[in-house]
């Protein structure tokens, strides 16, 4: 499979607008920390009226 390569007014109006990639991101700059709360989720209480929301089976939800 070869790919012919043609040159014309398209391809240096497209070379033009698309001829370099942007510069690469690194990591760093994609991520973010924060710091999380004392305890956060450790001091959770059991809902009975929430706990529908936990399972995805109704025979987990009628305790089967």
């Amino acid at each position: 499979m070869t790919q012919e390569h043609t040159s014309g007014p398209a391809e240096a109006a497209r070379h033009e607008r698309f001829g370099t990639l942007p510069e690469r991101i690194g990591f760093e700059s994609m991520t973010e920390e924060k710091p999380s709360a004392p305890n956060a989720g450790t001091n959770a209480r059991y809902n009975p009226e929430n706990s529908w929301n936990h399972f995805s089976c109704l025979a987990l939800d009628l305790g089967l």
